[in-house]
């Protein structure tokens, strides 16, 4: 399997991404990460789009992708669904479509009410045709999830979690 493989991937549930592809990605992350540290430019994503829905609030994982998209040369678009027509009722559907038609990538943080938040991302990448990213929702959050891993392997020298003991605590307050 090639990185070439993964793109166009929805992320919504780690346990969609085989060991493999999460691999992959963590490799990804860490040669440009290791890139912006040493200043070299990698702007993999120049002129792409990623429209990012927050039906919660939200600070690093918010900033992280800003951050990021503008590092590799896009743009990510803040859509606040209390000011959008998410908020008069627009489909999951309709988000999908329309806003696939109008970027490349849909980045999504629902997390609030138990049984929402999966299956709405869900019904907006059955509808899309770019990418859906899972930024939290009620039952997952992967993208923090792949973070914790590569912090483990930065601290730890490994990402091989035999033996170790790991909690994470999810609370919602």
């Amino acid at each position: 399997m090639k990185r070439a493989d993964l793109a166009g991937k929805d992320y919504i549930s780690t346990a969609d991404w085989s060991v493999e592809e999460l691999g992959i990605s963590l490799d990804a992350a860490k040669e440009l990460k290791d890139a912006f540290r040493s200043g070299q430019p990698h702007r993999l994503l120049s002129d792409k789009t990623l429209f990012m829905i927050f039906l919660d609030l939200s600070t690093r994982t918010r900033n992280a992708f800003e951050a990021g998209m503008t590092q590799l040369g896009g743009h990510a678009h803040f859509i606040d669904a209390a000011t959008s027509q998410i908020a008069h009722g627009e489909s999951p559907r309709d988000m999908g479509m329309i806003l696939s038609s109008y970027g490349h990538g849909i980045a999504i943080r629902h997390d609030k009410v138990p049984g929402e938040g999966n299956a709405y991302m869900r019904a907006v990448a059955e509808n899309a045709d770019a990418p859906v990213i899972n930024l939290q929702c009620d039952e997952d959050h992967p993208t923090q999830q792949l973070a914790d891993l590569m912090t483990i392997e930065e601290v730890f020298g490994t990402r091989d979690l035999s033996g170790m003991k790991i909690c994470v605590s999810w609370a919602f307050a």
